[in-house]
């Protein structure tokens, strides 16, 4: 019988891993060529991927919920269930490197504010498996290493590189052998005290104790929760494993708190003449099968403004200590959906008109919530903006989308006393937040961005004459 295994591919740019989310197939299948198989979740999108050959499906490798590294078997194919005449087994296609580090400005992913919700594809699967209990941590010699190819995030593998390891050496516990953060502080906590052997072969074994290195920093020992005793079955705690996009949230909003120094402007919109011009275009829109919002007019007022501070237009490499202004304008909007806060991108907004980008923004925001953004949706915007709208509260403070300088949080427009003229009248008001990164961005700046865009949605007939 000729067998064939299929391996996990290199899916995205810096993905090492996929959560299995559907089976398309089943064992015993007859399938074709680039026929549909399973839908895996990574970091950055969920993926569809076809069969790379015609054959009869003999296992499936994982169940829904089950994360898989790239280059473990996915599904295994008898050949000749392909109908036509037997033929020596193929060698699986050599498994693929792990994907090499990449720098720190990975397309970004959710880490505005927004409505995150409780219960997630990439939370999902019941309680956590218990780790390993880890091994001794002291380094193994140069020529045994627990993994020729090393399995670890990106995240990982710069903090073994900043401390000097060698990921080879380092005793995995994550799953299917994969090195953890807390693996690599483990084994630099233990390499950092470990007494240094003698090598030499009959002579005096002189321990002496193997110096730390001065950039390295003591390893935080993980905080463990102790479970809730209880009698009754339904209180008992219930652990959910962090993974999928919430794991990417998780580690990408506290690579932003952590990096950035952050400071809050918050501005007011005097909203009525926006909300009569948008009256007017509505109908218009709808002609054109295009459903209109507030948002392409405060992206167009926020390009318009960041034209004239190209300074907010800007991502930070950290690997060269550059500030790269954009002279594009890809903006960063932030989408709540069930799999989490995801940040698609709108690409070009400076060319797109107000009804092109009414159309874009509704393509983005449906496949965000059918879980159908490509992996071209994500990545490479300069400016990022997250509306909360009517989900009620004053003002937030959004959080950076790193390495992005600034963000822009839209609130619920409501009903306010506003002064015109001598008089008090009941007019429509509009909370504006935004947030910079100090470290790059000066307050009086900040504030005079925000008071452009501002001045451009009070005064929307404005914003047309500057479209450019």
């Amino acid at each position: 019988m000729a067998l064939y295994e299929f391996k996990l591919p290199d899916i995205g740019e810096g993905v090492t891993e996929g959560e299995i989310v559907n089976w398309l197939v089943a064992v015993g299948d007859q399938v074709k060529e680039d026929q549909e198989m399973v839908e895996v979740m990574t970091d950055k999108a969920t993926v569809t991927i076809g069969s790379p050959k015609a054959g009869k499906i003999s296992e499936l490798r994982g169940a829904v919920g089950d994360v898989v590294p790239v280059g473990a078997v996915l599904v295994v194919y008898d050949l000749d269930g392909a109908g036509g005449a037997s033929s020596p087994a193929e060698k699986p296609p050599a498994e693929p490197a792990a994907a090499e580090d990449k720098k720190s400005d990975e397309g970004p992913v959710a880490s505005a504010v927004g409505d995150i919700k409780e219960t997630l594809p990439g939370m999902g699967g019941g309680a956590a498996k218990p780790a390993p209990a880890p091994a001794a941590a002291q380094a193994a010699p140069a020529s045994s290493y627990y993994n020729e190819r090393p399995l670890a995030a990106p995240a990982t593998r710069k903090l073994a590189r900043e401390k000097g390891i060698d990921l080879r050496k380092v005793p995995p516990t994550g799953p299917a052998g994969r090195v953890t953060r807390e693996d690599v502080e483990r084994f630099n906590a233990g390499a950092a005290s470990a007494p240094a052997a003698a090598a030499s072969t009959g002579s005096a074994a002189a321990a002496a104790a193997a110096p730390a290195s001065s950039a390295a920093t003591p390893a935080r020992a993980p905080i463990s929760i102790a479970p809730v005793q209880t009698n009754d079955p339904r209180l008992a705690d219930e652990r959910v494993p962090v993974r999928g996009v919430r794991k990417r949230i998780f580690e990408n909003m506290a690579r932003s708190k952590h990096t950035a120094a952050h400071f809050t402007y918050v501005d007011e919109v005097v909203a009525d003449e926006l909300i009569a011009l948008r009256g007017r275009l509505k109908p218009l829109a709808e002609q054109s099968g295009v459903k209109l919002t507030y948002l392409p007019f405060i992206v167009k007022a926020c390009v318009s403004a960041l034209k004239k501070h190209p300074a907010l237009n800007c991502v930070f490499d950290e690997s060269t200590n550059e500030m790269v202004l954009r002279k594009v304008y890809d903006i960063g909007i932030a989408a709540a959906t069930d799999a989490g806060l995801m940040v698609p991108v709108l690409r070009g907004a400076d060319r797109l008109s107000i009804l092109e980008i009414a159309r874009e923004l509704d393509r983005l925001g449906n496949d965000a919530r059918a879980g159908k953004l490509k992996q071209e949706d994500f990545g490479g915007s300069s400016f990022t903006i997250t509306s909360l709208g009517k989900a009620g509260g004053l003002f937030a403070t959004p959080v950076i989308n790193y390495p992005e300088v600034a963000i822009l949080g839209v609130h619920e427009m409501k009903k306010k006393p506003v002064i015109r003229g001598e008089e008090i009248v009941i007019g429509h008001e509009m909370l504006l937040s935004l947030s910079f990164d100090h470290r790059i961005i000066d307050g009086h700046i900040g504030a005079a961005f925000a008071a452009d865009i501002v001045a451009l949605l009070q005064n929307p007939d404005r914003l047309m004459l500057e479209m450019g």
